[in-house]
């Protein structure tokens, strides 16, 4: 609910709360102050008789009778309320009347009623009634519009900052620019929420400059040290020295990961900074098809039963090239290395998905979990943990949606990855497979989805 709408709310229950109260208070005021003035008016009456009475002017009681309610019976004195049928009007209408002793020379005590009709002032009090409803109603109307006329003029610049922090994008590395507010409030809620984004872009230059800076500076001596130790490695004394040599193996085999490492976070860095934005048609059926082949020698290491079946027409993305070979890449090695001796893997393409599957080790809990950052199904392994994070980047960086799930007890993994094709090139090209040997082409194997890295 808005602000201004839940304070107009409480502003209505207030306003109408105290409208019932004073309706009430006036309808009761007026209302005695009625019965008052008509009580005075029947006290006068009797004064006047009484005083009459005294100075004996006062006619015949046969003559009053036909004036006033005469009874010479003795009945209750005082003023009260009564009904009385109205012939003209076929009704009963309210009456006030007072009843009192009245003193005469020749018949004696005679008890004399005054009555004064109601029905004027019912109808005062129904005409104050309507005012007050008209008024209330009035008044919530009134509220209403008053409310949708400040929402649309004095929180209009609320609404525009609201507008420009929703469409604000940091990686475009721009300070947030918002509009001069008239209202003090507003306008130093934009003084500071510009220079929050001022200080957001410059920490998020400084932090891209040094992370690109790091990433320059710590390329170069890797490849030294690479370099210089495979020749330590073939240097013949080191064969002598049954110790040196496996640290020597293991020191290269560091320097190796560590590599492998720097340029995973070099990748995710540039992803994040989108420093890919350079973006063209991508075969993606053709380059999944070299990949394909390119890893026939390792399928057949593993001995891995392996299948890849590509739909008709051929899928065409738009993407940089550098990031279809990146994703295709991670995806394959990731399903093989993490894969067991003997396993399947099946790869299918369409217009709208890429799915890899494959068995793999048993998986508990939340495999979304693999996702994340130098997470790793086997803790001793040698991979970095970053193939799924770089996959799940380069999804999000072009709005694919990926998912993953696993099935008959956590063996059986399966990655989907929904494509959003821009163009599709119609082609008389058949659908591409691979098949390991003494396998039928086109003959994947069954769905299942890709172990973590």
């Amino acid at each position: 609910m808005k602000l201004l709408a839940t304070t107009t709310r409480y502003y209505l229950l207030l306003a109408t709360l105290l409208f019932i109260l004073g309706s009430f208070g006036l309808y009761q005021g007026v209302n005695w102050a009625l019965r008052t003035e008509m009580g005075e008016q029947l006290a006068a009456r009797q004064r006047e008789l009484l005083d009459k009475a005294r100075t004996n002017q006062l006619p015949p009681v046969a003559l009053l009778k036909t004036l006033l309610l005469v009874s010479t019976q003795p009945q209750p004195v005082g003023f009260r309320d009564t009904l009385i049928y109205d012939a003209q009007e076929h009704e009963q209408v309210p009456h006030r009347q007072l009843t009192f002793a009245l003193p005469t020379r020749r018949e004696g005590t005679v008890w004399v009623t005054l009555r004064k009709s109601l029905v004027e002032t019912e109808d005062l009090l129904g005409v104050v009634l309507a005012v007050m409803l008209g008024v209330l109603a009035l008044l919530l109307g009134g509220t209403v519009l008053l409310n949708r006329w400040l929402a649309s003029r004095i929180w209009a610049p609320f609404q525009r900052t609201l507008a420009a922090l929703r469409g604000y994008d940091l990686q475009q590395h721009q300070v947030l620019k918002l509009p001069t507010a008239t209202v003090s409030e507003f306008a130093e809620l934009n003084q500071a929420l510009t220079t929050l984004s001022q200080r957001l872009v410059a920490d998020y230059e400084n932090l891209r400059e040094f992370t690109a800076n790091a990433a320059h500076e710590t390329q170069t001596p890797l490849a030294i040290m690479q370099a210089q130790l495979e020749q330590l490695l073939q240097v013949p004394a080191l064969a002598e020295d049954p110790a040196a040599a496996p640290l020597v193996a293991d020191l290269y085999g560091a320097t190796l990961r560590l590599s492998r490492l720097h340029q995973a976070l070099s990748l995710l860095s540039k992803i994040e900074n989108r420093q890919f934005a350079h973006a063209q048609p991508v075969r993606l059926d053709q380059l999944l098809a070299e990949k394909m082949a390119q890893l026939e020698p390792l399928f057949d290491a593993r001995e891995l039963r392996y299948g890849l079946d590509i739909s008709h027409p051929p899928v065409v993305v738009q993407m940089h090239p550098g990031l279809a070979d990146s994703l295709l890449q991670n995806l394959l090695q990731n399903a093989v290395k993490h894969n067991v001796r003997g396993g399947e893997l099946a790869v299918s393409l369409s217009a709208q998905e890429l799915a890899i599957s494959n068995s793999g080790l048993p998986v508990e809990g939340d495999p979304a979990r693999f996702f994340e950052r130098f997470r790793k199904h086997n803790p001793a392994s040698d991979s970095p943990g970053l193939g799924l994070s770089i996959v799940q980047q380069i999804c999000g960086y072009y709005g694919w949606a990926v998912s993953y799930s696993v099935a008959e007890g956590g063996t059986r993994h399966r990655l989907r990855i929904r494509l959003k094709p821009d163009s599709a090139v119609p082609s008389k090209q058949k659908t591409a497979s691979l098949a390991a040997p003494n396998q039928p082409r086109n003959r994947a194997a069954p769905p299942v989805a890709m172990s973590p890295e």
